[in-house]
């Protein structure tokens, strides 16, 4: 039985093995082939795939076909269950987008019922905001409950959040950096983007609330993001490329008007070991590449390790929500000790399916400092 591992997929991380040197690895079924190792490439010897990623296209793809040949030939591989798996990559700059129709539209309904739900420049533009790369963590890391400014009738109050949420999204991996002052269009996606990864934006929704007027989510999401361990390569997802749902207005040129791609990947979002929804990231209205033109259409650059993110992943229906202020309409959050894992997957260029790098988490009890 396939572990949705196999060579159509093969994707990037960093292992070690008994506290030894850190070094990047690819996965094959449940076994991490030594690519320093086995090519004895300098580049590969590291604690980050920011080396190699910053090498291009080309030297991707050759790579891509060099593990394979070496994995049909026999190369010998190390088993899942010996390796600890490592933060893959060094992350640059952390931006989040905003770009699901469904989750917007829930969103505004709940936090401004008495308004139109999505605001007027929604449908124009990916809406999105600078995270925090510093708080970006590997998957199984522990999330703290974080504490911070609530509002209340009375005026601000501090402790920790008691609206603690998740987002369930993709992240897309910047490798081959751009120089500022130069957009990259959005037809060269595939010239700058290395991998995708599984992505939870954690969200304390009371923070959150009390601190994104007039600017924009701050300390409601940087204490912590989740990634997985494992980084497919855009080389994997060949077979997974679809057409997302027709934007209506036509946006501007630059942002690829009628050239809108997005990636059919399913999500499985559970809690406490029960699923509780399958967002499909086929319905998501802005695409990866308009998000990485927008990012860079002021002539802001991007480098190597950046990491862009969708934002929330939900469907149209009620099962398909990808987190949980829409789940459960704003009435209940997360609780100390629950743990939230993200499931991915994707068809492979194979014919079957693919399994990306899930993303788990705990939440543990908060830690006041301060007061």
């Amino acid at each position: 039985m396939s572990t949705g591992f196999g060579l159509d997929h093969l994707p990037y991380g960093v292992f070690s093995v008994a506290g030894d040197q850190r070094r990047v690895g690819v996965r094959h079924e449940d076994r991490v082939l030594d690519l320093a190792a086995a090519t004895g490439r300098p580049e590969l010897a590291t604690s980050s795939l920011n080396p190699f990623m910053a090498l291009g296209p080309e030297v991707w793809r050759q790579t891509r076909e060099e593990v394979r040949a070496l994995l049909e030939g026999g190369a010998e591989t190390i088993a899942l269950d010996e390796v600890e798996l490592h933060l893959p990559f060094e992350v640059a700059d952390y931006v989040d987008f905003y770009a699901s129709e469904h989750h917007a539209t829930n969103v505004g309904r709940i936090l401004r019922p008495d308004s139109e739900p999505l605001l007027p420049n929604w449908r124009h533009l990916p809406v999105g905001y600078h995270g925090r790369a510093g708080t970006v963590v590997p998957s199984g890391t522990p999330v703290v409950r974080p504490c911070g400014q609530r509002g209340g009738p009375d005026g601000p109050t501090w402790g920790p959040t008691g609206r603690l949420d998740v987002e369930a999204e993709l992240g897309f991996v910047v490798g081959a950096p751009s120089s500022i002052g130069d957009p990259v269009p959005y037809s060269a996606f595939g010239e700058h983007v290395f991998g995708v990864v599984g992505l939870n934006d954690w969200s304390a929704r009371d923070l959150q609330a009390w601190e994104y007027a007039p600017l924009g989510p701050f300390l409601g999401k940087s204490f912590a993001t989740s990634v997985s361990h494992w980084v497919t390569p855009v080389a994997a997802l060949e077979a997974a490329w679809c057409d997302l749902p027709e934007q209506r207005p036509e946006p501007l040129p630059y942002l690829g008007a009628g050239q809108v791609r997005g990636l059919d990947v399913s999500v499985e979002v559970e809690l406490d070991g029960e699923v509780v929804s399958r967002p499909p990231y086929r319905s998501m209205y802005w695409s990866p590449a308009q998000m990485l033109a927008h990012l860079t259409s002021n002539g802001a650059s991007v480098r190597t390790g950046d990491l862009f993110a969708s934002g929330t992943i939900s469907g149209p229906a009620e099962d398909q929500r990808g987190s949980f202020l829409e789940l459960w309409w704003g009435e209940r959050f997360l609780d100390d000790g629950a743990e939230v894992v993200l499931r991915y997957s994707a068809p492979g260029v194979d014919g079957g399916s693919i399994t990306l790098g899930e993303v788990r988490g705990r939440v543990e009890p908060a830690r006041d400092s301060l007061v």
